[in-house]
């Protein structure tokens, strides 16, 4: 093909097709290994698993309503949102250090990703509210915690760790299963279209194929770089594991701040 690098390593090869500086930096993957997969998974699980047990708290979130399934579809908006550049950043960071692996996983991510946050948006319209409005006014904590670290790591020196954070967001939503969904579903009123974005973002969505993908590409790094990542994602557990440092905001307070934000049966996104 014209205009193609290829990008070869032991196990892998990447092909580099130039584009737009607006489109980014774009790898196809051509073929995989999966060697050491099992060994990989056990190692950035064990690391999750270790943030949960350092988590000692009796808190537990409030009961869902439908109220407070707008307040976390709009912490899903905030963490979509930015992932599409953050990611794209990456990939070129780590091109240009001649990190091709690294490169082409952080480019299929920030392709992977792009407009979840408008499902999100979709999902809240459905809702009954103005989504654009919503978000504006909805910014949970939790979420801008994440996201504050996401792209700490995507701006490191080595930016690495947003593989980890990556890995861990996507290994957690692994374990919401359809019969959670269906719940969420039967709290909403009928004729509600807002779980799109959970479905995605889920084990019956595209997180597990996602997973599978990283582990692999994780089996390409060295031991020293595993670590690394590792650490990012019990680091990023914590923060999905720990409450609020403030108490969780009321189902009065959100239902005063919605109340103002209904939208006409002809408003659309």
């Amino acid at each position: 093909m014209a205009d193609t690098t290829v990008v070869k390593t032991a196990k892998r090869t990447w092909a580099h097709q130039p584009s737009s500086a607006k489109q980014g930096i774009i790898f196809t993957e051509k073929s995989v290994d999966a060697s050491n997969k099992a060994k990989t998974q056990k190692q950035l699980d064990g690391a999750i698993a270790l943030a949960w047990s350092r988590v000692k708290t009796r808190r537990r979130p409030p009961a869902l309503t439908p109220t407070r399934w707008v307040w976390r579809l709009a912490g899903s908006y905030h963490l979509c949102q930015p992932t599409q550049q953050l990611m794209e950043t990456a990939a070129w960071r780590f091109a240009s250090a001649g990190r091709m692996v690294l490169a082409g996983w952080a480019a299929q991510k920030a392709s992977e990703e792009a407009g979840h946050d408008r499902l999100a948006l979709l999902d809240i319209q459905s809702m009954g509210y103005k989504a654009e409005a919503v978000v504006k006014e909805l910014v949970p904590p939790a979420a801008v915690n994440l996201v504050d670290y996401f792209t700490r790591s995507v701006q490191a020196r080595d930016p690495i760790g947003c593989a980890g954070y990556s890995y861990t967001m996507e290994r957690l939503a692994m374990g919401i299963k359809e019969d959670y969904i269906q719940r969420v579903e039967a709290l909403l009123p009928p004729n509600t279209h807002a779980t799109r974005c959970l479905r995605v973002h889920s084990g019956v969505g595209n997180d597990v194929g996602h997973v599978d993908e990283t582990v692999e590409m994780m089996t390409e790094l060295t031991s020293d770089e595993r670590v690394q990542v590792a650490r990012a994602c019990y680091e990023t557990a914590l923060l999905c594991f720990s409450p609020p440092s403030e108490d969780y905001i009321s189902e009065e307070e959100l239902a005063h701040v919605l109340k103002g934000l209904e939208q006409a049966s002809t408003d659309e996104i």
